[in-house]
């Protein structure tokens, strides 16, 4: 996708729908609050990584070869349910308490998501002379966007919801990224 302003409205729309790297942002920012927001370098690097593989090696082989396609989607659905358990088993006891979400969950999450598909088959231009232009727009809109994500939960943990209703979002994040993991092994018979 070449056209700027495309390209800018497909980034913004794919990257503000909610998905299992924002919702570890909201729930970190519900969590830990400001300090949440040295997770956006992980995400812009689960992000970039996940582009720049897909794109120039991943990619050609999930064309030629159908159960990679496959395999793809249950190890990434595997993940997501690993961290959804973790994230339900913490998260009522421990939100105030410890950092909830680490570096390497938001990397890893963002590595792994689905979007990163999307974004590298048919979003961003790598194979275009100025696709490193793009990446980089891409990552300035990673920013923007994850910063958004983490502002709603910290306007959560500063009353956005009560002190007991507070406590649910991670377990209603782990219910949401289940449920992504089962669209995941679900869709291709759906």
């Amino acid at each position: 996708m070449t056209d700027p302003v495309l390209f800018t409205l497909a980034v913004l729309t794919l990257l503000a729908t909610p998905g299992p790297t924002n919702t570890l942002l909201l729930t970190a920012g519900a969590a830990d609050g400001a300090r949440s927001f040295r997770l956006i370098p992980a995400e812009v690097a689960g992000y970039l990584v996940a582009i720049v593989t897909i794109g120039f090696v991943v990619g050609p082989y999930v064309a030629e070869i159908p159960g990679l396609g496959l395999a793809l989607r249950l190890l990434i659905a595997g993940y997501l349910i690993w961290i959804a358990v973790r994230l339900w088993r913490r998260g009522v006891t421990n939100l105030a308490t410890d950092r909830l979400i680490r570096l390497r969950d938001v990397f890893v999450t963002t590595l792994l998501n689905p979007k990163a598909l999307l974004f590298a088959l048919g979003i961003v231009p790598l194979h275009e002379s100025d696709g490193l232009a793009y990446l980089a727009a891409f990552s300035l809109m990673v920013v923007a966007v994850g910063a958004g994500w983490i502002t709603i939960g910290i306007s959560i943990r500063r009353g956005l919801l009560s002190e007991t209703a507070r406590g649910f979002v991670p377990c209603i994040g782990a219910l949401v990224i289940g449920a992504f993991a089962g669209y995941l092994v679900m869709a291709p018979f759906l």
